[in-house]
């Protein structure tokens, strides 16, 4: 049957048009052939900074990770870094982490806990709330240099589901007018009650848009992920497209891709993922057609017997990967027992390098018996108790960043794919219908860097 692309695929044709699971009408976003420069040009990389990086709400931290007043975290972006500080009253204040008598960084560390700021430079004290506290030997500035009494400068900061927000733009549109995505649909996961329990940074060798194309689209799987045909459905996904940017696939995992012949028989991938939902392989008596349901109803008692709910979520919830785009540079896989949410961070210097950062977040409960499944790769001697936040794992560019088959199979790809896009024989992307979250990613973009938002 030929695709129709108006009508796209659909996860759970039954799901009500209320349901956060609908699918919603298609979004014609054209079919131009952007300019292959984008990736890779100094041009592009400077107008992103005036542009893009300077007025869009960018996701700076987790609010898990400043739990109490004066804990902090520091957020860095290009030449740039911001510090989120948890005040006395338990509100969030970001500022610029540079103190304003020589521009000292103020804080070195990813995060910590501060009573106040004091700059190692000179001693210059400052409170939580940013103002001015002392000037080590005021008396020998002539008063017209320091009357006014030079605090930290304070950046646009907003919460929202647990994620922190931060513009660099003094006056910009409210987060909830941006964020695009349907009211309910991050609430439902819970983020605010999830934990960090890794944390990795690594570098690559391609630009930042390069891996977000990668990332928002599934096309690929069966030439660069085979392994995975056998328990997650790379044709046939369900995908949306929301306002400002914003996106999603719906990726049913549980279930084969329909690219393999045998749809009957349980393999020992969809075997791997009876096991790692706490279901007995050998005493499964279904077909592969029934894992998916079976692993849903599984998840679903077992988050009764530890003091979770699930009632809220749908037996599509409870198995698919709901890859949850948010503009400009982020992906949330989400998941009820936790999410992994990226962002593809640009290199301060090279367009054709960026920082792949993924915190991979799990929902504690107070039952220890509670424990991640396999799939989300969690290494066996992590603290799950949400007690403990890891430090951050830094790798360089040519290191082994230790992320699993998968993104290592990206990671391997992306340079090759970025090389590519600079050759005279390649005129720009030729995107299809599989990779519309792709377009509608830089159709946004062009917003912004065009002057239109």
């Amino acid at each position: 049957m030929p695709y129709d692309y108006l009508k796209g695929w659909e996860i759970n044709p039954k799901a009500p048009a209320s349901s956060l699971e609908a699918k919603i009408a298609y979004v014609d976003n054209g079919t131009a052939q952007v300019d292959p420069a984008r990736y890779y040009d100094d041009d592009t990389k400077n107008l992103e900074w005036n542009r893009l990086w300077t007025r869009s709400w960018l996701i700076a931290c987790v609010e898990s990770d400043i739990p109490e007043d004066g804990d902090y975290s520091v957020f860095k972006l290009l030449n740039e870094q911001i510090l989120i500080v948890r005040q006395s009253d338990h509100s969030v204040r970001a500022f610029y982490n540079v103190c304003p008598h020589r521009g000292n960084r103020l804080i070195e560390n990813d995060r910590g806990f501060v009573g106040q700021f004091s700059c190692p430079f000179h001693s210059w004290k400052f409170d939580l709330d940013g103002s001015l506290q002392n000037i080590t030997d005021e008396e020998t500035f002539r008063p017209e240099v320091v009357s006014h009494r030079p605090g930290l400068m304070e950046v646009r900061v907003e919460t929202y589901c647990g994620l922190v927000f931060i513009n660099l733009d003094p006056n910009p549109p409210p987060l909830t007018d941006r964020i695009g995505l349907p009211q309910g649909y991050l609430e439902a996961y819970e983020l605010d009650k999830m934990r960090v329990v890794r944390h990795t940074v690594s570098e690559w060798n391609a630009n930042w848009k390069t891996a977000i194309d990668a990332f928002y689209e599934t096309y690929h799987l069966h030439a660069v992920h085979p392994e995975t045909q056998g328990v997650m459905v790379d044709i046939g996904v369900q995908f949306d497209l929301y306002p400002h940017g914003a996106s999603r696939m719906i990726v049913p995992i549980g279930k084969k891709s329909p690219r393999i012949e045998d749809q009957e028989s349980v393999d020992e991938g969809l075997r791997y993922m009876l096991s790692s939902e706490g279901i007995d392989p050998e005493g499964y008596g279904g077909d592969a057609h029934a894992v998916r349901p079976s692993i849903a109803a599984s998840k679903r008692q077992r988050a009764k017997t530890v003091g979770l709910n699930y009632d809220h979520f749908t037996d599509g919830q409870l198995t698919d990967s709901w890859a949850t785009g948010i503009f400009p540079n982020v992906q949330i896989g989400c998941h009820p027992e936790g999410a992994f949410l990226m962002r593809f961070m640009p290199h301060p210097t090279e367009p054709e390098r960026f920082f792949y950062d993924t915190m991979t977040l799990f929902r504690p409960a107070d039952d220890p018996s509670h424990q991640a499944p396999d799939w989300m790769g969690i290494p066996a001697e992590t603290d799950l108790s949400g007690n403990t936040r890891p430090d951050t794992e830094y790798t360089a560019t040519g290191e082994a960043a230790n992320l699993g088959l998968v993104l290592d199979q990206d990671a391997h790809l992306l340079p090759i794919v970025q090389q590519g896009i600079k050759s005279r024989g390649f005129n720009g992307p030729l995107w299809g219908e599989q990779e519309q979250r792709l377009r509608h990613f830089h159709v946004e973009l062009d917003r912004y860097l065009s002057g239109e938002k």
